[in-house]
């Protein structure tokens, strides 16, 4: 990567700062060709769903199709971000877009399309994007420094919503003066340029010494750690809302279209244009209305905004008052939806970046795909007008959440801490060893009692989210000074991956936790295997195991830990 010689001097650039890294300009010019070219098959796919069924449910889907499978293999795909290179699972999910984008092309070609077909075509090219999704944004944090993550992922989202103030109005022209052929062969050939970036790109990375877990394992992981993360998991209900309620804006844009404003193929191409022209506005000023507001009051005053631009959508039959309400739904949606992705990057440290992303993009592709679905229903029963104006109504109300989920404060990007040199070994171990049981003994002065059990609540997630369970705190009823925290990892190598998840925050939570310890000795700290088959001596001539058979200790760094 190509980077600036002083890399402060531009922490205060604002966002146009990281397009000053070659690497992440070359892939974000070639990330834009990209998304032109699947809102142009999106114009296309929709308006020819329009031509083919006339009812608001399967026009409707269309997005549907986009979208869910998104929700469906996030998790696996933030899985497999996290464990493979992230640029060769770029690579293979771009070529799953492509080979769908051209058969849906050749087919349409020889009119050989049908409604469940093209339905079909968009969800492959949706299953390729939602692999694509995980490894790109975590790769983002590999292309910029830490000071200018924040900008750069508000960049990715201004670089999808300047395709959409510009594709959708393309699309637009292609469609009404090609046919949708035309629209499917563009995203087809717009992916090329990504590809050749990306087969470029010289990516460093540093090998771990512990092998890969299994994917099964990995899911596991990721969906331990946003269990354990409040932060997170209020972020990603927040997003799932937001997609439930302001997806109905996407879904029913083309009946807008059709039916309030009694348009054509341009007509919906210009208002797609007008939504994301207004979304560039709207991430151009994220790093502004970070400054000014916090989380939860930023979030209200976008709803609130989103739910006014709707009831004018729904209300308007002049093109230029919709188009207006459009700009500014684009804005305060793109807002609020850069608001809960920079969220969700800086809670998240790197080892499980991608998996936290996955289930950002389940949360709000979900949320969109099962929302465009219910108001393409509600559509077909009392219109689109009175659809629009039920989730502006909806989407008005939505700030009362903000009373039991409230929006966490972000900061700077918690980053991962040191690695720790490994606890003393003499038993027999591989890496399947396991269960490993650890006990930490604590001696705490009694008027420190509750402070001590307050921090270890905390604690308790932070053990959790990093691959511990069974945790508990016991204390002893003889000695009330004495307390113990046990804790489980299911094998050796989970442990000392457990061990080594912890950030710079969380190292300082048990550092706290530790500080509470009083006496003459430190804490004391037991590893037991809690099942300890093939590590005994079955008969009195069973020889030792070979040593090259026993896990070496490798001191990679000094530092104490559990």
């Amino acid at each position: 990567m190509t980077e600036p010689t002083n890399r402060q001097t531009f922490a205060g650039d604002g966002i146009t700062a990281p397009l000053r890294y070659t690497l992440f300009r070359r892939i974000w010019l070639a990330s834009l060709l990209s998304n032109l070219g699947l809102l142009i098959q999106g114009v296309g796919a929709a308006w020819a769903m329009t031509q083919m069924a006339a009812s608001a449910d399967k026009v409707a889907l269309v997005q549907t199709a986009l979208m869910l499978p998104i929700m469906l293999i996030s998790m696996p795909a933030g899985a497999i971000a996290d464990m493979y290179d992230r640029r060769i699972v770029t690579l293979i999910s771009l070529a799953i877009a492509l080979i769908g984008a051209s058969a849906l092309t050749v087919l349409a070609g020889f009119n050989m399309i049908s409604p469940e077909l093209l339905l079909v075509f968009c969800f492959v090219v949706g299953s390729g994007n939602a692999l694509f999704g995980p490894a790109w944004q975590s790769s983002v944090s590999e292309q910029v420094p830490p000071e200018a993550l924040a900008s750069a992922v508000a960049l990715n989202g201004i670089s999808y919503n300047i395709a959409r103030s510009f594709g959708p109005a393309v699309g637009g022209v292609i469609v009404a003066s090609l046919g949708a052929v035309a629209a499917f062969a563009c995203n087809a050939i717009l992916y090329i340029p990504l590809l050749v970036v990306l087969l470029l790109w010289r990516r460093n990375t540093e090998p771990s010494r512990l092998p890969r877990e299994k994917l099964n394992r990995a899911m596991v992981s990721g969906f331990r750690y946003i269990t354990n993360s409040p932060p997170i998991k209020i972020v990603l209900l927040r997003t799932l809302v937001m997609g439930l309620i302001g997806g109905a804006v996407m879904a029913l844009m083309p009946l807008v279209a059709r039916d309030l404003l009694h348009g054509g193929a341009q007509t919906y191409g210009i208002m797609l244009g007008a939504f994301g022209m207004g979304a560039v506005i709207g991430a151009l000023n994220i790093h502004e209305l970070r400054k000014r507001m916090r989380g939860e009051a930023a979030i209200r005053a976008c709803t609130i905004s989103l739910a006014f631009a709707m009831a004018a959508l729904a209300l308007s039959t002049e093109p230029v008052l919709t188009a207006t309400a459009l700009v500014l739904a684009g804005a305060v949606w793109m807002a609020a939806i850069a608001l809960f992705n920079i969220g969700v990057q800086l809670s998240a440290p790197r080892w499980v970046a991608g998996r936290s992303l996955a289930a950002f993009q389940a949360s709000i592709s979900g949320g969109i795909a099962i929302g465009a679905w219910g108001w393409g229903h509600l559509t077909d029963h009392v219109g689109v007008e009175v659809a629009l104006l039920a989730a502006a109504c909806l989407m008005l109300i939505s700030p009362v959440l903000g009373i039991w989920l409230t929006m966490p404060r972000v900061g700077a990007r918690n980053e991962d801490a040191e690695v720790l040199a490994d606890p003393e070994v003499k038993l027999s171990l591989t890496g399947r060893s396991g269960p490993l049981v650890v006990e930490i003994e604590y001696r705490v002065a009694q008027e420190n009692a509750r402070a001590f059990h307050n921090v270890m609540q905390d604690v308790q997630l932070s053990r959790q989210r990093n691959g511990a369970y069974g945790w508990s705190i016991a204390r002893d009823i003889a000695d009330p000074e004495l307390w113990t925290e046990r804790y489980h990892c299911p094998t050796w190598f989970d442990y000392l991956r457990q061990r080594n998840r912890s950030t710079q925050s969380e190292r300082a939570l048990h550092q706290e936790a530790i500080a509470f310890h009083i006496g003459p000795e430190p804490v004391r700290i037991r590893r037991m295997l809690e099942r300890p088959f093939g590590s005994v001596r079955w008969k009195d001539d069973t020889p030792d195991r070979a040593n090259s058979e026993v896990l070496p200790v490798v001191a990679t760094a000094a530092g104490s830990s559990t």
